[in-house]
């Protein structure tokens, strides 16, 4: 049933309220606040679908309470009932959140439409709010050991915020997922998520890649080009292999952490950005900044939450699940029948041990589906995926 919360200091127009809504429709549950300060005690004890709230109160008014409900549960839609003096106040509650507006005394049409209406809003607030938390397939985080699961509950708790997150790992863990999971659960899900290998580009060219460059900075710079930092406003990006970036690069991308604005290279002028940075890297960064290899305050500004993504070897309990996974997903891929792993062929591979993580393990199967028998043996395992 829907929740519907009357904040309405007049009883007589609370009652009013309250049948018509009640007798309108069965699956309208109905509250009722005397004032200002009650409905507020209420919407923080409660969750309600919908509030009806007068806008002239003692104790605290209409458009106070708009402002709080904003603040503690800022999907739910407020309704603003006015008196005839009060339709500019009315009008100016829009601009606060309000949904609408009904004047009184209520027109009995008017009321039902806008009560629909703002249901219907909540619904589909809720339901993209959920479509949000959904990740791809192409990113799913396969595992129910411990240690996968603490991953994904601290993911749970990160993903709600703009927190700055440095994932550490060795090669072929699984790094990148856990950032798409976190920008995926996220409130920038709606932006870009922007992905730059440091490690892949040269030193002399990431600074470019990044903040982007005016045309002349240098020799082959014949346009001005936006960097990624550009790309990603409004969204996630997600600075894979940090512990590569050079320290000229290093100290503008603390500049951007602090300052919310880059520069292009070769340009004075500064450019605001509105974004999220994820890190991550398979080297100890302690130890680089021991070295002078890595900036100790940027490793502060990174390392707001950290998430250490376990090596394979440490949570061997999920290689049956993701045996199970890549068989699906690469006969799925070659368009190819689903082939079976034999009991003892999946002990075998728990057994190995795995350096290049859950990417040398999804090479092993598809090596194990292209060579191994109908159904793959212990003795497919030990021929073809031998070191």
């Amino acid at each position: 049933m829907a929740k519907i919360l009357v904040i309405e200091d007049e009883a007589a127009i609370r009652r009013v309220l309250t049948k018509i809504l009640s007798e309108e429709n069965d699956t309208y549950e109905v509250f009722e606040a005397e004032d200002g300060l009650a409905g507020i005690e209420k919407i923080k004890s409660d969750e309600y679908d919908l509030v009806l709230c007068d806008i002239k109160m003692p104790k605290m008014d209409g458009v106070e309470v708009l402002e709080a409900i904003k603040k503690i549960k800022p999907e739910t839609p407020v309704v603003m009932i006015s008196g005839h003096g009060d339709l500019d106040t009315a009008v100016n509650t829009m601009r606060l959140g309000a949904f609408d507006y009904i004047s009184k005394p209520p027109d009995l049409n008017r009321l039902l439409n806008t009560v629909r209406n703002a249901l219907d809003r909540k619904e589909l607030v809720v339901e993209n709010k959920r479509l949000k938390k959904k990740v791809s397939k192409n990113y799913d985080m396969i595992g129910e050991s411990q240690a996968i699961s603490d991953i994904k509950n601290i993911i749970e708790k990160v993903s709600a915020t703009d927190a700055r997150v440095l994932i550490t790992g060795s090669n072929g863990t699984g790094k990148e997922l856990v950032a798409h999971w976190i920008h995926q659960k996220s409130e920038r899900s709606g932006g870009p998520m922007i992905e730059v290998n440091c490690a892949a580009i040269p030193g002399e060219l990431i600074e470019s890649e990044l903040f982007g460059h005016v045309k002349g900075a240098f020799t082959s710079a014949n346009k001005d080009r936006a960097g990624k930092f550009e790309a990603a406003n409004g969204g996630t990006i997600f600075l894979d292999e940090i512990g590569d970036m050079s320290l000229s690069a290093q100290a503008k991308v603390l500049r951007a952490l602090q300052e919310n604005k880059i520069q292009r290279v070769g340009s004075d002028k500064d450019i605001k950005v509105n974004v999220r940075v994820l890190a991550a890297t398979n080297k100890d960064l302690k130890k680089e900044i021991a070295d002078n290899k890595f900036r100790e305050d940027l490793y502060h500004r990174l390392a707001v939450i950290l998430i250490k993504v376990p090596a394979l070897n440490d949570r061997r309990e999920d290689i049956p699940l993701l045996v199970d996974y890549f068989v699906k997903k690469i006969a799925g891929e070659q368009g190819s029948t689903v082939k079976t792993f034999s009991e003892k062929a999946v002990k075998q591979l728990q057994q190995y041990d795995w350096t290049g993580n859950i990417r040398e393990l999804r090479n092993v199967i598809e090596r194990l589906i292209i060579l191994g028998g109908k159904e793959v043996s212990e003795e497919d395992v030990k021929l073809f995926a031998a070191k």
